[in-house]
């Protein structure tokens, strides 16, 4: 007999498999110690009372359970067969590539930075001499951004695909079986890396092709449809069909659509900042404790508030996590968020970010939102360009204590801080555009009253937050996920403008595979 039964346990007996198992019998009605074997099939965390329990789903049986390790599928060999260019060798276009092969299709993943491995040096290079390389960074590379964005694997977007088969291929390729279980998944900065290798290399196996320093700078479109894309060391890769999964920071990539007058249009994203505090005040607020227990993950927090009609919003918190340097180019600064799998640093980052809508820019704004797509990316690169002046034209970051920000004042100094190229003071509140600024500082002022704890000038804003999503939104087909405009091309993934995060991009690559697979059987 196999039952699956939900309980709820304290935080160290929930470590325990035997309590969990003696549990799961009794809310099955067995007798005790008949039960076999039990699977944790499900855990969260219930931190509402003043003591924080996990609810398990468990399921439990009175004969041993079937192996539930989960191993790579068996891919076919599609040497010779016909070729789809993918560019972009992130979530999206690994996993559309994975999704091209499995219909047969040979992908060509053409990605403008270095594998994993030999990117390492140039965010070392990043974080130590401030030098940034445009084409490998953060957010270029092998794994995109999403390699060095935390590996967090929540989504709300269980109508758009199989969450499910997207963390059992991540399982397959070498993360932690755990991400199956847990309410919010996560895999790791630290893990990242080699998942994402094993993909690639599985890819290659099969026949695929993944190219570093490949960096597209022109597509080859004839008769109305794309049939190729020239590469900047001067090479020309031929395919049938083109999937852009650039990621949302390929600003030349945006720009090259737009001179070539491929349509692109202006998206609403947001901008804010990355606020920083000790773990040990955020454990405190979550958990109603003075000292977290040794058998709870260091706590998260998820607050949003309305301002004057925007809304205010924490985005990719990090417990336990690392401030990252995520510039893309040398004359701009730009944080993001990551944490190694245990969590272990004693810092908590998340970034605090306003949602802007087409039509809100500073007054001073000089760009006609109307008229440009491209607005809200200059938008995004006049804050980053001035955050890198006020950090003393390097990679440091221009910081403020959180109370200070509110109140309007310049801080004497600044607390221990994670983000590795060094922090320094400055009015943030003032290099902000309005807009943005004295929404901050009211949502600011909303989070203190819901978390305590959680205004304090022990914490620290650090500027800016401008890359949570794409600004512009390259627009496809609801059915076929073509361009609108241009047969062959489909836009795929986070820098489209249709995904927020690893599990999307995923989903909407496989999406987009399947898409391909179709036009490719039409064409047959």
């Amino acid at each position: 007999m196999e039952r699956t039964v939900d309980i709820v346990l304290s935080p160290a007996e929930a470590n325990d498999p035997v309590i969990v198992r003696q549990a799961a019998e009794e809310e099955a009605g067995m007798r005790p110690g008949s039960a076999a074997a039990s699977r944790i099939v499900k855990r969260s965390i219930d931190a509402r009372s003043r003591q924080p329990r996990m609810r398990l789903r468990v399921l439990v049986s009175d004969a041993p359970l079937s192996d539930d390790s989960i191993t790579p599928p068996l891919l076919p060999d599609v040497r010779g067969n016909r070729c789809v260019i993918v560019v972009g060798a992130g979530p999206a276009g690994l996993f559309c590539a994975l999704r091209l092969i499995a219909h047969g299709l040979r992908p060509i993943v053409l990605e403008r930075g270095k594998d994993v491995r030999a990117r390492r040096r140039d965010l070392a290079a990043i974080n130590k001499q401030h030098v940034v390389d445009p084409d490998s960074n953060y957010c270029f590379g092998e794994g995109g951004a999403g390699t060095y964005s935390d590996g967090k694997l929540y989504t709300r977007s269980h109508k758009r695909g199989d969450v499910e088969g997207v963390l059992r291929t991540l399982v397959a390729y070498g993360a932690s079986p755990d991400i199956l279980v847990d309410a919010h998944p996560h895999i790791g900065t630290n893990k990242l890396p080699g998942i994402i290798t094993a993909m690639r290399e599985a890819i290659e196996r099969a026949g695929g092709e993944v190219r570093f320093n490949s960096r597209v700078c022109e597509f080859r479109i004839d008769g109305g449809g794309m049939r190729g894309a020239l590469l900047a060391n001067g090479l020309e890769v031929e395919g049938d069909a083109v999937v852009l999964a650039t990621g949302h920071s390929a600003r030349d990539v945006f720009r090259l659509l737009h001179a070539k007058g491929i349509r692109i249009e202006r998206k609403d994203f947001a901008l804010g900042v990355r606020v920083e505090h000790p773990q040990a005040i955020i454990d405190r607020a979550q958990y109603h404790c003075e000292t977290r227990d040794p058998y709870l993950p260091p706590a998260s927090y998820s607050l949003v508030q309305q301002v004057d009609g925007l809304g205010v919003y924490s985005f990719c918190m990090c417990p336990g996590g690392i401030i990252a340097p995520c510039a893309t180019a040398p004359d701009e600064v730009v944080t993001n968020g990551w944490s190694p799998s245990k969590r272990n640093n004693p810092f908590a980052n998340s970034g605090i970010v306003v949602s802007l809508a087409a039509q809100e820019h500073d007054a001073r704004q000089a760009i006609a939102w109307e008229a440009d797509p491209l607005a809200g990316m200059h938008y995004q690169r006049q804050v980053e360009h001035a955050a890198w002046l006020a950090g003393g034209q390097r990679q440091t970051a221009p910081a403020q204590r959180l109370d200070d920000f509110i109140r309007g004042r310049m801080s004497a100094d600044l607390p221990d801080c994670s983000y590795p190229p060094g922090i320094v003071p400055y009015r943030v509140d003032e290099l902000l555009p309005e807009a943005v600024a004295s929404r901050l500082r009211e949502g600011f002022k909303a989070f203190g009253q819901k978390m305590r704890g959680y205004r304090t000038n022990e914490a620290v804003v650090v500027a800016v937050e401008s890359r949570t999503s794409s600004p512009v939104r390259i627009p496809r087909d609801p059915e076929t996920l073509q361009h609108v405009q241009v047969k062959g091309l489909f836009p795929c993934g986070e820098g489209a403008g249709y995904a927020g995060g690893i599990v999307s991009a995923a989903m909407d690559g496989q999406r987009v595979a399947d898409a391909v697979a179709a036009l490719q059987a039409v064409r047959a």
